[in-house]
């Protein structure tokens, strides 16, 4: 029933009353049930509550009260707290953690009507490019079951390509929702940050963490975002800037806008079948109007280095408070209280979070502060500039998501740097704050799906999600379907 279904024609199906939300929201966990065992996407399915909610919103829209998604089934990245289940960060750190409150992009979401099914699966505490370092074991690509999903939000693009939810929250730090979103052939937009409240998203790096949606379509995106986005005065970092009309401005024609090219994108690295998929994309936006421009971004080759710097140091600053004295994993029976932070710390985070935790200490300490994490900083700003600049002469900017095609499970997982270079093309807008969005363009030379990624300026999501519609409704990859999904 809702293979072929997005979320914005579940949203319409629902308001037309031409199936309710329990026979869609079934649907979904019956194919959960079915389908998740082979991809391991889900941390756990919510079947009572999320049937108990479908009923409650049928009963809404029969009395003419249907909020903006009322009814439409998403999952939470489980990186999210909510009350509903347990928030693990897939860490045996929290594996039995249950939070006392939403965050706020859960709350916001329930409040427009959505069902909650489950939590997907991520790499631990979101910190990987392949959704390999889970507690509870790898999530696999549904395209290629013998390939990642991307990461971190590898569990929340598997479920979404596969259709076990119509929709699902993720998280970016440097690339987390838009890497899997274009490994798994999907559509996921990072906003600007500031733009969607970190309230109860369990922080990596903070200056850089931002959630956003993950879906089949940019029009389901811009449902979702709708929702999710606005001031939150519980976030320190949240922004006080009206949320715009997101399917509103999905219409509007391209004539006249610019994108640019970063010469910088296309050089050693990027795989030819990639290249091929993101060059003949850009020719589609030339069809519809555009104008392509070459442009520069001089500082962003730099912008892997600096991202590691800061977000390894940021993480080993959030992680600190994981001590096993009040609510997380404790190492049993401990010698005294100095091996009881140690042993619990050494048991509770896998080797890649101890990784980060360490490079995080080391470039914080004294004698390599000014450096390591002070120089990142001024690169930072050199990389944000360069976005300002370029800004001034285009509208949006171009490019890959990822290098390559989803790869092997296992096949980085030895070499930290190849991973880390997974996120080449997406870094950089998480250093500099500006929206990014990925979407599906074409396919590998081994069918597999390859992703577009456009960046835009602060708080124009509005034009991130047109430009994405523009180019789906002129082109069919993103209907397209796993085998045996």
């Amino acid at each position: 029933m809702v293979r072929e279904l997005t979320l914005s024609r579940i949203r319409q199906g629902l308001r037309d009353k031409e199936f309710s939300s329990r026979e869609v929201t079934q649907a979904y966990l019956d194919r959960i049930e079915e389908l998740d065992p082979r991809l391991n996407s889900f941390t756990q399915s919510f079947r009572e509550a999320a049937l108990a909610a479908a009923d409650a919103a049928d009963a809404r829209i029969a009395r003419g009260e249907a909020r903006p998604l009322e009814g439409v089934p998403v999952a939470h990245k489980d990186l999210l707290a909510t009350v509903e289940g347990r928030t693990t960060c897939a860490s045996k750190m929290l594996e039995d953690y249950r939070s006392p409150f939403d965050a706020t992009v859960v709350e916001r979401l329930a409040a427009a009507g959505a069902v909650v099914v489950g939590k997907t699966n991520l790499d631990e505490f979101a910190m990987g490019s392949s959704n390999e370092t889970s507690h509870f074991g790898p999530v696999r690509n549904p395209w290629n079951t013998e390939t990642v999903p991307g990461g971190s939000s590898g569990g929340s693009g598997a479920a979404v390509a596969a259709r076990l939810c119509a929709g699902a929250t993720g998280t970016d730090t440097g690339g987390s929702i838009r890497q899997p979103a274009s490994l798994c052939g999907v559509t996921g937009l990072k906003p600007t940050y500031g733009r969607c409240s970190r309230y109860g998203l369990v922080a990596f790096a903070s200056s850089l963490d931002q959630p956003g949606p993950m879906a089949v379509t940019a029009e389901d995106c811009a449902h979702m975002l709708a929702a999710m986005a606005g001031f939150d005065e519980r976030d320190s970092t949240s922004v006080d800037q009206p949320v715009d009309d997101y399917a509103g401005a999905l219409e509007q024609g391209l004539a006249g806008k610019v994108i640019g090219v970063p010469a910088e994108f296309f050089t050693e690295g990027l795989a030819p079948d990639v290249e091929r998929a993101v060059k003949a994309a850009l020719e589609q936006y030339r069809e519809l109007g555009a104008e392509i421009r070459e442009i520069h971004l001089p500082h962003y080759p730099y912008s892997i280095p600096t991202y590691q710097v800061i977000s390894a140091a940021e993480a080993s600053s959030n992680l600190a408070r994981f001590d096993g004295v009040r609510y997380t994993h404790r190492t049993p029976e401990p010698e005294n209280l100095v091996d009881m932070y140690e042993s619990t710390r050494a048991e509770g985070f896998g080797a890649e979070v101890q990784r980060r935790i360490m490079v995080g200490t080391f470039v914080l300490s004294a004698g390599y502060y000014d450096a390591y994490y002070l120089k990142a900083q001024k690169v930072r700003t050199r990389i944000r500039d360069d976005f300002a600049k370029a800004f001034e002469e285009v509208d949006l900017i171009a490019g890959p998501t990822s290098p390559t095609a989803a790869f092997g499970i296992g096949e980085k997982a030895t070499d930290p740097i190849a991973m880390y270079l997974s996120d080449l093309y997406t870094t950089a807008a998480n250093l500099a704050g500006v929206p990014g969005i990925s979407f599906p363009c074409g396919f590998s030379e081994d069918g597999l799906p390859v992703g577009m990624h456009l960046m835009a300026n602060f708080f124009r999501e509005d034009l991130l999600l047109n430009a994405a519609h523009q180019y789906q409704q002129a082109t069919d990859w993103h209907t397209r379907i796993p085998e045996g999904f």
